[in-house]
Order: structure tokens, then C-alpha cells, then sequence
């Protein structure tokens, strides 16, 4: 991977992470499209990270009002919603424990696999739009079912943006609600694989250069900014139907081409 690669596909990933389009998806498109190659998964933990950082920076005074509220160790509305994110952070935990090794070779797969899961996502978002219940507080089995469908969108092609704000928007959420809930529930598990990969040695052993991984981060991350306060308005005024269109167009090309 040369310097030029790594800051297009960081640029990729920041972009399409907050979208509802996948941005595993869309690294593994590019990848294949110009020939990129990665023995590994370090690059695409240090874009993940880099877009975890831009959440952070996007919601840092939500993040400092939850940690003032959980620190008064008391129960108030606070402890409650970080109480909603841990339950949301179960399948995707052991999804990680026990399926790391078999996530990592769906990685490795073709593009007919990331076709396939972007027709699921263009599914999802249009059910979203169709199905109109009433408007309904996140509780834990509200938490524990988008939990359930971040878990499933490791897959390449499946959304995870899309696949969390699409089943809480199903499950009656609201749409500020569930976009501010899907943003803030990613941050634990990225940066938590990212901490466990540094520590274990993985950025040191692996094949991409620190340059590379560098450029990636800061690209990841600036592009990141810039989908992430999208994104929010996205959801607030317009349709998802768009992006369920642009999903069912690029993963049929995915699938014939």
C-alpha cells in the first residue's frame, strides 16, 4: 500500500462510516477495483479509531454530561442511557470473543459477499422508511436489538450505521435519538479492538507502513467530521431512501460485475 493508497481509502472510510452505505464495504470495493492489498486488519482498526475520534469530538458535551451524571453515583437519566449503550455493547462483544477468527476471513471474501449485504442494507433502510410506529424511549431490549444488528453489520456491505439508526427507527425510536444512540455505542468496541491490538502487538507485526497508517488515520478522521454533523442533519430533514437506492444499485454491480 503506498502513501496515496492509504489516504484514499481513509478518505473512503470516513466518509461512508457514518453514512448508511458501509464503509467496510466500500474499502473492499476500492481495494478490488485498484488493486490494494493488505495482509491484515491493522489498517482498517486504525481508520475505525480515527472515525471513533471524530464521534468524540462531534459529541464530546454529550459524552462529558454522561460522565458527569454516572460519577454522581446515583440513578438519574444519565446512569440510565450509559446503562442502554453497555446492554448495546453485548452481541458485539461476543461477536468478538468468540467469532474473531471468522469475522476477520469474511474480510477475505469477494465482493459478491459485500454485494449481497449491501442488498440487505438497501432493505433495511427502506423498511425504516415505510414502517411508522409510534415514537418510543430506548429501553434494554430496544438497546439489546440495535446491539444485535451492530453485531451482524461486521459483515462487509452491511451498514452498520444503517443497520443500528434503521432497527431503531423500527423498533418506534426517534430519529435524533437513534442517530445520537448508534454514534455513541461504536465508541467502546472500536476503541477497545484498537487498545487490544496495540497492546498484543499487531500494529508492530503488521504489513502496512506507519506512514501509511498515519495518513489513513488523519484522512479517516477529517473526512469523518464532515460525514458524522451530515449525517445527523440527514437523518433529522431527509429520506434514507436515497441511500437505500445507491445500496441496491452498487451491490447488484457488486454481484454482476
Amino acid at each position: 500500500m503506498t502513501w496515496f493508497e492509504a489516504i484514499i481509502l481513509g478518505l473512503v472510510q470516513g466518509l461512508t462510516e457514518f453514512l448508511p452505505v458501509s464503509s467496510s464495504g466500500h474499502l473492499a470495493i476500492v481495494k478490488a477495483l485498484f488493486g490494494i492489498e493488505t495482509a491484515d486488519l491493522s489498517f482498517e482498526i486504525v481508520v475505525h479509531a480515527a472515525t471513533v475520534l471524530s464521534v468524540i469530538v462531534v459529541f464530546w458535551k454529550d459524552i462529558v454530561k454522561l460522565l458527569e451524571g454516572l460519577f454522581k453515583f446515583k440513578w438519574n437519566e444519565e446512569t440510565r442511557y450509559i446503562l442502554m449503550l453497555v446492554i448495546s455493547m453485548i452481541p458485539v462483544f461476543i461477536v468478538g470473543v468468540f467469532f474473531k477468527d471468522k469475522v476477520e476471513a469474511i474480510f477475505g471474501t469477494g465482493l459478491t459477499v459485500v454485494g449481497c449485504a449491501l442488498l440487505v442494507t438497501a432493505l433495511l433502510l427502506t423498511i425504516s422508511q415505510l414502517y411508522k410506529p409510534h415514537h418510543k424511549k430506548i429501553n434494554a431490549w430496544r438497546a439489546l436489538a440495535i446491539g444485535v444488528a451492530q453485531a451482524v453489520a461486521v459483515i462487509p456491505g452491511l451498514s452498520r450505521s444503517g443497520s443500528t439508526i434503521a432497527t431503531g427507527l423500527i423498533c418506534g425510536v426517534p430519529r435524533d435519538e437513534v442517530t445520537r444512540f448508534s454514534f455513541l455505542m461504536v465508541l467502546v468496541p472500536i476503541l477497545g479492538e484498537a487498545f487490544l491490538d496495540l497492546v498484543g502487538g499487531g500494529f508492530a507485526a503488521s504489513s502496512v507502513g506507519g506512514l501509511q497508517l498515519l495518513l489513513g488515520f488523519l484522512a479517516a478522521f477529517g473526512s469523518g467530521l464532515f460525514a458524522c454533523k451530515a449525517m445527523i442533519q440527514l437523518v433529522k430533514k431527509a429520506t434514507l431512501g436515497w441511500f437505500a437506492v445507491y445500496c441496491l444499485v452498487v451491490g447488484l454491480l457488486c454481484i454482476i460485475l
